[in-house]
């Protein structure tokens, strides 16, 4: 999977980022974009949502690709990782 970070917006401690998803070795138009609220929080950007909320690029009920601040994580009882505290792709920690 490609994702690239396409726009950014500032305003203040707010911003709107726009990412692009796509496969990998496919073109752009095999994928999709979402839209990103964030808001900067103790010095590190934090995503709060989407923008374009509620509606979905499938057409059907499809969950944000991100998940909420603070949600459970189904499979280990805490909190989800942050990304900083995942392994790097192929690594194991």
């Amino acid at each position: 999977m490609n994702v690239e970070v396409t726009s950014v917006q500032f305003n203040g401690n707010q911003a709107e980022a726009t990412v692009a998803f796509s496969p990998k070795g496919g073109n752009a138009a095999q994928g999709m974009t979402m839209r990103y609220q964030l808001e900067l929080k103790s010095g590190r950007w934090v995503v709060m949502g989407r923008k374009d909320a509620g509606s979905s690029p499938h057409g059907g009920g499809m969950p944000s690709a991100m998940p909420p601040p603070g949600m459970e994580n189904p499979h280990g009882g805490g909190k989800m990782p942050s990304p900083e505290d995942l392994p790097p792709a192929g690594q194991k920690k």
